[in-house]
């Protein structure tokens, strides 16, 4: 579990951030070291969303993630490069903000659950962190359904109802 990047014993995870607030698709914990790209290879994300992300007249949807994740149809991310048009730039600009408000969902556990960032006292192989960050993102989901949160008044979209969120 040694990120040799940032020093440390880590876990990961991966998961999509919905714009009406919810924590979607958690996939791990994996090791801190894996790259983003194997992890969304392994979590099966991309073959889901080429079976199912159209819309209603069957264009294909896609979700955004940042420069580590590979382009395809359904997973698109930010222009790259020396020659990028205005166009681009001006894409790059305004999902730049779009992404912040992904990183305020997991910033929302770390918040409401303080315990889960006391290294101190989470030990790979001596708890269980990666079912623990697993009912905290489950639990924080549960209160945006009650609450709302950041992200869902920044897209100004509603979070289901408790009952439809756990049915």
């Amino acid at each position: 579990m040694y990120n040799g990047h940032k020093r440390v014993h880590a876990i990961k995870f991966q998961s999509v951030a919905l714009p009406n607030g919810l924590i979607a698709n958690l996939y791990g914990p994996v090791e801190g070291k894996r790259h983003d790209a194997g992890i969304v290879a392994e979590s099966g994300l991309l073959h889901d969303l080429e079976r199912h992300a159209f819309s209603t007249v069957g264009q294909p949807l896609c979700i955004y993630g940042d420069p580590a994740y590979p382009l395809r149809v359904h997973l698109q991310g930010p222009f790259q490069g020396a020659a990028l048009t205005p166009q681009m730039e001006m894409f790059n600009g305004s999902m730049s903000s779009v992404r912040v408000s992904v990183e305020w969902l997991f910033g929302d556990i770390l918040n409401y659950f303080k315990f889960l960032d006391f290294k101190k006292y989470l030990k790979v192989g001596l708890s269980n962190i990666g079912k623990t960050y697993v009912i905290c993102a489950l639990m924080r989901n549960a209160l945006t359904c009650l609450y709302g949160n950041q992200t869902s008044e920044f897209f100004e979209l509603e979070p289901p109802s408790l009952q439809e969120y756990f049915r």
